[in-house]
């Protein structure tokens, strides 16, 4: 399957796309020690807080792309919609009254 050739207006328009969402993660990355406190974390407990979003990227991401290899193309839909299902409680969660 050949890709098609992209005009420059498409990879400009794709480009500063990704630079809204670079700068969307920098202003909530800003604001992330101001979040843990509100969340209860004392200062001295901030960096290491810090650490923990990449350093599970590193163990979670290479487990995960290791057991999708295993899926056979067809089965794609059916997995897309597993997926979709066991996420929903991760984008639920953060409004709830609980936090």
């Amino acid at each position: 399957m050949d890709k098609p050739p992209r005009t420059f207006w498409q990879i400009w328009n794709m480009s500063f796309g990704f630079l809204g969402i670079q700068f969307g993660w920098g202003l909530q990355m800003a604001n992330m020690s101001a979040i843990y406190e509100y969340l209860g974390a004392r200062a001295d407990q901030i960096p290491i807080l810090w650490l923990a979003a990449p350093l599970t990227g590193l163990i979670v991401q290479p487990i995960i792309g290791h057991a999708s290899e295993f899926h056979v193309k067809r089965l794609l839909p059916a997995r897309r919609n597993a997926s979709l299902r066991n996420s929903s409680p991760v984008h639920i969660r953060p409004q709830s009254q609980e936090m």
